[in-house]
C-alpha cells in the first residue's frame, strides 16, 4: 500500500473515520463532506488506484463492494426507497483519492442528469 494514500491509511487504521462496514476485502467509511443523508464511501482494502488499473483478478473485489453497498443500504434503511452507487473515474470524473471507491448516496430523490 502506498503510504500516500489517504485511503489506504484509513484502511490499515492509522488515520480514524467514521466505519460503518469492514470485511476482508471492503472498509466502508461516512463521508465527511456528505452529498445527501446518507452519503457512505466503500473502499477497496487492496490499493488500486483507478478502474483503468483492475484486473481479471479484481474481480471478486468489485463484486464484494457491490454486495457490501446492499448490506449497508439495507442497515441504513434506505434499500427499499432506493440509493445511488456513483464511482467517480479520472480527474474529468471527478476522481480526487486515486483508490478504487464508491459512493452510497441515499435518504434522498436523486435527480437525473447528475452533476
Amino acid at each position: 500500500m502506498p503510504s500516500d494514500c489517504l485511503f489506504c491509511r484509513i484502511v490499515s487504521g492509522e488515520l480514524q473515520s467514521s466505519q460503518v462496514y469492514s470485511d476482508n476485502s471492503v472498509v466502508a467509511i461516512r463521508d465527511i463532506a456528505p452529498q445527501a443523508p446518507t452519503h457512505v464511501l466503500l473502499l477497496a482494502r487492496k490499493h488500486i488506484a483507478s478502474l483503468r488499473e483492475l484486473t481479471g483478478a479484481d474481480q471478486s473485489i468489485v463484486g464484494d463492494i457491490f454486495s457490501a453497498a446492499g448490506e449497508i443500504a439495507k442497515s441504513e434503511g434506505i434499500a427499499e426507497g432506493g440509493y445511488r452507487l456513483v464511482v467517480n473515474e479520472g480527474r474529468n470524473g471527478g476522481q480526487t483519492v486515486d483508490h478504487l471507491h464508491v459512493h452510497l448516496l441515499g435518504g434522498r430523490p436523486m435527480a437525473w442528469p447528475p452533476g
